[in-house]
């Protein structure tokens, strides 16, 4: 199948604002460096209702005009019955664009309800019945690919929660393909800033759903790790753009992984990647799961923390 090259996609992007040009480019890069989409390839794009995910389905509208590859777009939201949503607002918007969609609706906020004791967090059981009913409806539709919103942001909170609180050098996969190899998650917009997200939404005034509707707890490490970011920016303007390179360019003789690199001759080493390293359920779990992060048992040792 024929491949985006990094060349081909620049040079045909073009945008009607600074911003969006900005944001064209590095969703170009980032599908050519990653060969995210491919000929034939039909993406699923996973729509919210939030900034990120408005911003991805435009940018890969204009994306698939330009593109020297053809590919098909659908639209999909899951309308989980939550109490107040707005079920009018995305068909609306997105009979307006004229692009192709499936709203699902599924009374999954009924069961969590059902099911999870009062006071206690809805996330976990939520996330794993928002992954099955997407990935479900990825198949139904022949869909090849899973477009997540992430952005750099995102990636950069990812990699120093599983620093700070799992004890792994382990970030969000730009892209990752089921151990069956018959779908693959791709996240088009992993080159782009957040602030840049906020003002092209504010530019194209997207009718954005407010994110508190399931109630949902918020995630108290990642805003601790945002806020941490924050003020590191005060002091290092460019510490965002430095983790982001530094997740590209990996020194294995420099760090204390035995599977990576051969200490005892020097030579590096091609690690095994663990069992399960290709389950699109995981990280579609991990995705839409926005509880606290645990640690994990060996990090507990370290801090004195017994293990039940």
């Amino acid at each position: 199948m024929q491949k985006l090259k990094v060349w081909e996609v620049v040079e045909k992007l073009f945008a009607e604002t600074k911003t969006k040009s900005k944001l064209l480019k590095k969703m170009g890069n980032a599908i050519a460096d990653f060969s995210m989409i491919e000929d034939g390839d039909k993406v699923m794009v996973c729509l919210s209702g939030g900034k990120d995910s408005y911003t991805m389905l435009d940018l890969l509208l204009d994306v698939q005009k330009r593109a020297p590859v053809k590919f098909g777009i659908l639209a999909v939201n899951l309308d989980q019955k939550q109490p107040d949503f707005p079920e009018e607002v995305l068909p609306n918007y997105l009979e307006g664009l004229g692009v192709n969609y499936r709203i699902v609706e599924e009374d999954t906020y009924s069961i969590v309800t059902k099911h999870i004791p009062e006071g206690k967090t809805y996330c976990s059981l939520c996330s794993r019945l928002r992954r099955g009913i997407l990935y479900s409806t990825a198949i139904e539709e022949g869909c090849t690919k899973i477009a997540l919103g992430h952005h750099a942001d995102d990636i950069i909170a990812t990699f120093m929660l599983n620093l700070f609180y799992v004890g792994q050098l382990k970030a969000m996969p730009p892209i990752l393909r089921n151990d069956a190899g018959n779908n693959t998650i791709i996240r088009p917009l992993a080159y782009c800033q957040e602030k840049e997200i906020v003002k092209y939404s504010e530019e194209r005034k997207f009718p954005i759903i407010p994110c508190n509707l399931c109630g949902s707890q918020p995630n108290l490490k990642r805003a601790r790790v945002k806020r941490l970011l924050n003020e590191l920016e005060k002091e290092t303007p460019f510490i965002r753009s430095s983790i982001m390179t530094a997740l590209t360019n990996v020194t294995g003789s420099h760090l204390l992984d035995n599977q990576l690199y051969d200490f005892r001759n020097f030579e590096p080493l091609i690690k095994k990647i663990p069992g399960g390293h290709g389950s699109v359920e995981k990280e579609l779990d991990a995705v839409f799961d926005h509880s606290e992060i645990a640690l994990a048992p060996d990090m507990m040792e370290v801090v004195g923390i017994e293990r039940n």
